[in-house]
C-alpha cells in the first residue's frame, strides 16, 4: 500500500477548524487499505507571524519542499493588518507558490445539483454547473518589477505595479488548459485585456501558436476579461475550460465561486512542472480565507478543504478513483439535506464543521 507525506498548513482563521475534517477522510482512506497518509503540520501566515516573525519560516519552506504534497488552509485577518508589507501573512503563501514553482492553479467551479437554489443566480442558469479555470500563478503584476511607491514630493506619491509575462510563461499555462479540456469538454476560453494591454496582446498571440501547433483539435475562443465576467453571471454552462493570467484569474474564479452557492465549496490545486518521472510540486487549498469572523465558532463549512485533498489524490497520487469517491460522498451529503451556514438556504437546520467531517467520512467509508 502507497504512503504519502502531505505538508499541513493549517494557517489563520478557520484554518485549523477545517483542516481537522481532511485528517478523517485520510483516515478512511487509510482503514480501507487505499493508501496511507502521513501529515506533518508547520505555521503559515499570521501564525507564522506571531511565531517568528516571518510569513513563513525557513524549516517550514524546507518540508514544504520535501512533501508529496502541500494542503495550505487560509492565511490573513485584520489582526495583521499593519504588520510590515514584507512579511504580512500573504506572503507565505506567495513565497509557497514561488519557491515550489507552482505555476498552473486549477480551480474548478462545480455546482451540486442539491446546492443550486443556494446560488445567488436562478437554478436553471448554475444547475449542472462544471467548469475549470486554469490560472498563471507565479508571474504577472503579483511578482513583476518594479513594484513601489515612490514619494515626489509636495504631498505627492507614485505607486507602482508591473505586468509581465514571458512567452514561455504563456506556452505552458495554455498547454495545462488544453490538456485538461481534452478530458473534458474540449474547449478552451482564453481571457485578456489585448484592446488596453501589451501584455494581453502577447497573451492572446502565444496562446493561439500554442493551440495552432498542438492542439488544433481543441475548440479555442478568445473573450476579454470584462466581458468574460459578465457572461460568468450571464450564462456560465456556456464554459468548459477558462485560460487567464494572474491577476484576472484571481478575479475572475472568485465569481464563478459564488455561482455555486459559497465560497466554502470550492476546492483548488496549484501545480508545478512535471519531472523526468512525471512527479510535480503541488499545493492545494480551499478558495476561501480565512473568514476570522466565524473562526472558533464551529460553523465553517469543511467541504472545500476535503475538496482540495481530493485534488491531491488526483493529481499528485494518481488516485483519481478515490478522489471521484469523496466527489461522491459531499454529493450524497449534500443530496441528504445537510447544510453548514454558508449554504443554507432554505433548510431549517445547519450542523457544524466537525459535523458535516463526520458526515462526508461515513458516506465515504459506506462507499468504500
Amino acid at each position: 500500500m502507497a504512503s504519502y507525506k502531505i505538508f499541513l498548513l493549517p494557517g489563520d482563521g478557520i484554518g485549523p477548524e477545517v483542516t481537522a475534517e481532511v485528517e478523517k477522510v485520510a483516515k478512511v482512506l487509510s482503514d480501507a487499505r487505499v493508501a496511507t497518509f502521513e501529515f506533518e503540520k508547520g505555521l503559515v501566515g499570521g501564525a507564522a507571524y506571531d511565531a517568528h516573525g516571518k510569513a513563513i519560516g525557513e524549516d517550514d519552506m524546507a518540508r514544504a519542499q520535501a512533501a508529496d504534497a502541500v494542503l495550505l488552509a487560509a492565511v490573513g485577518g485584520p489582526k495583521w493588518a499593519n504588520v510590515p508589507y514584507d512579511v504580512r501573512p500573504e506572503a507565505g503563501l506567495l513565497r509557497l507558490r514561488k519557491d515550489l514553482g507552482l505555476f498552473a492553479n486549477l480551480r474548478p467551479a462545480v455546482c451540486y445539483p442539491a446546492l443550486a437554489d443556494a446560488s445567488a443566480l436562478k437554478r436553471e442558469i448554475v444547475e449542472g454547473l462544471d467548469i475549470m479555470i486554469v490560472r498563471e500563478l507565479t508571474g504577472g503584476v503579483y511578482f513583476g518589477e518594479p513594484k513601489e511607491i515612490i514619494d515626489l514630493g509636495n504631498g505627492q506619491k507614485r505607486a507602482i505595479d508591473t505586468q509581465v509575462y514571458d512567452t514561455f510563461e504563456i506556452e505552458r499555462i495554455a498547454k495545462v488548459a488544453f490538456e485538461l479540456a481534452r478530458k473534458r469538454s474540449n474547449k478552451v476560453t482564453s481571457s485578456e485585456k489585448h484592446n488596453v494591454m501589451k501584455s494581453g496582446v502577447l497573451w492572446k498571440e502565444v496562446v493561439a501558436e500554442v493551440h495552432a501547433k498542438s492542439y488544433a483539435d481543441v475548440k479555442l475562443e478568445h473573450m476579454l476579461a470584462d466581458a468574460l465576467g459578465m457572461q460568468l453571471v450571464r450564462w456560465p454552462k456556456q464554459f468548459d475550460v477558462i485560460v487567464t493570467d494572474n491577476l484576472f484569474g484571481d478575479m475572475l474564479s472568485d465569481v464563478a465561486s459564488m455561482l455555486t452557492g459559497s465560497l466554502g465549496m470550492l476546492p483548488s490545486a496549484s501545480l508545478g512542472e512535471a519531472d523526468a518521472e512525471g512527479k510535480r510540486k503541488a499545493m492545494y487549498e480551499p478558495v476561501h480565507g480565512s473568514a476570522p469572523d466565524i473562526a472558533g465558532k464551529g460553523i465553517a463549512n469543511p467541504i472545500a478543504m476535503i475538496g482540495s485533498f481530493g485534488m491531491a489524490l488526483r493529481y499528485s497520487f494518481g488516485l483519481g478513483h478515490a478522489a471521484d469517491m469523496i466527489e461522491k460522498a459531499i454529493a450524497d451529503v449534500l443530496a441528504a439535506g445537510l447544510r453548514t451556514a454558508d449554504i443554507k438556504g432554505d433548510a431549517t437546520q445547519t450542523i457544524s464543521t466537525s459535523a458535516m467531517g463526520d458526515a462526508v467520512a461515513a458516506s465515504l467509508q459506506k462507499t468504500l
